[in-house]
């Protein structure tokens, strides 16, 4: 049995008027967040708009792809990213399997590079921070019902930065076969003694590839060639 919780207000018709007279469709905004407090401030915030219908609202992402596999309707999903069980990223994907046309906006405390990333390749239409203000989730739930995407100001930075680290050809070092294979496994944590386990090599062999990888990533480094490597994709 789904553990979706009723608001206090009304469930709305399904057109509103707008500001010129015309019918306007009532957007249907399912809340999926598992912290009680946050989730009754945004839905009590979200049915003050006469544009929007959030009557729906739930603790895990379980129980919203239950109600959406029972054909019920979403046309935009805000999303926490840390939910008990499946997690929001995970879930974005669910969702799309079952309903393409949903359109979804993540809701997070999380600002990190890794996670909007994933969020945004899974099928994100956008990424806001739960500091954003009641006006600015409203505009972005009109913004991507329409087909567009929205996020705030620094996580469009984030994507900017990140899509441009992608789009960049890649350098080349000068780095052989061997030197790329040691620089692979220094990203992975293994130091010298298990790189020449690893590789056959003695001890003496892979500090001579490691002084040559140095010179050539122009680092001093151990620290410095990871970062780099991890940086501009080396291998």
């Amino acid at each position: 049995m789904l553990q979706k919780q009723a608001i206090e207000h009304p469930v709305r018709a399904h057109k509103a008027p707008s500001t010129n007279g015309a019918p306007e469709p009532v957007i249907t905004v399912w809340l999926v967040e598992d912290n009680d407090t946050f989730r009754n401030t945004v839905a009590r915030a979200l049915m003050q708009v006469s544009s929007l219908d959030c009557s729906h609202r739930f603790a895990s992402a379980e129980e919203a792809l239950e109600a959406l596999e029972e054909d019920a309707l979403a046309d935009v999903i805000l999303l926490d990213v840390e939910l008990p069980g499946i997690n929001g990223i995970e879930a974005i994907q669910r969702i799309k399997a079952i309903s393409p046309t949903t359109r979804i906006i993540m809701l997070t405390v999380f600002d990190s590079h890794e996670k909007i990333f994933k969020a945004i390749c899974a099928g994100a239409s956008g990424y806001l921070l739960k500091t954003s203000s009641a006006e600015k989730i409203v505009a972005s739930i009109s913004e991507v019902y329409r087909g567009g995407a929205s996020m705030e100001p620094k996580v469009a930075r984030y994507v900017l930065d990140m899509f441009s680290r992608l789009a960049a050809p890649r350098q080349d070092y000068g780095l052989t076969p061997r030197e790329q294979k040691i620089l692979e496994l220094m990203t992975q944590g293994l130091i010298k003694k298990e790189i020449a386990d690893q590789l056959s090599l003695s001890y003496h062999t892979v500090d001579t590839h490691l002084r040559n990888i140095y010179t050539k990533l122009h680092v001093h480094t151990r620290t410095g060639a990871v970062a780099k490597a991890l940086r501009e994709r080396l291998f």
